[in-house]
């Protein structure tokens, strides 16, 4: 059976987050396991509220989960603050995790905040280098990256930061909209 872990928040609404990924993983077959990082209060009209998970419990969670189940892969979204940051970093290291796929979730699509300032930099040095595959959308990028991409050659430019001065494996910026 391959089995997979994502690490994200709980979206209240379903269409993002741990049920959007859990949904996803049964269509293709695969058994996920998750653990939750922040609980949101939302729906397809946007974010009401939302908090983070204890950074314990974020690793107990992870730690349960990679001791009996060894996933095959493992998916990051939403981390929602540093202490997680830090703690999921320090869990896929002393687990050994392969097959990361960072997905830089730092904004809703109504807009609104999911990642607190001070985590940035935990996700450029801690997460980014342990990635297989980071997925960040065109904000998210501009984010990692510092600097605004208005083109597709700043855009190919900031992919390649992301790989050869963060050290990500891979990288993928998917979605937006030159102005």
């Amino acid at each position: 059976m391959r089995i997979a872990l994502t690490i994200a928040g709980s979206d209240s609404g379903g269409g993002a987050g741990i049920q959007a990924d859990l949904k996803t993983f049964q269509r293709f077959g695969v058994f996920g396991t998750s653990a939750i990082t922040a609980v949101t209060a939302q729906n397809t009209r946007g974010v009401r509220q939302w908090e983070p998970v204890s950074p314990d419990l974020v690793r107990a969670q992870i730690d349960a989960v990679a001791d009996d189940l060894a996933p095959a892969a493992v998916k990051t979204g939403m981390i929602g603050n540093r202490a997680v940051a830090i703690t999921v970093a320090a869990a896929i290291r002393d687990h050994s995790l392969r097959n990361y796929v960072l997905d830089p979730v730092m904004v809703a699509t109504s807009g609104d905040k999911l990642l607190e300032d001070d985590a940035i930099e935990v996700i450029r040095n801690q997460l980014v280098p342990l990635a297989s595959l980071v997925t960040p959308n065109l904000h998210e990028a501009e984010i990692l990256v510092g600097e605004r991409l208005e083109d597709e050659d700043a855009i190919a430019h900031a992919a390649a930061r992301i790989v050869d001065d963060m050290g990500a494996a891979a990288v993928l910026i998917k979605g937006g909209h030159f102005p």
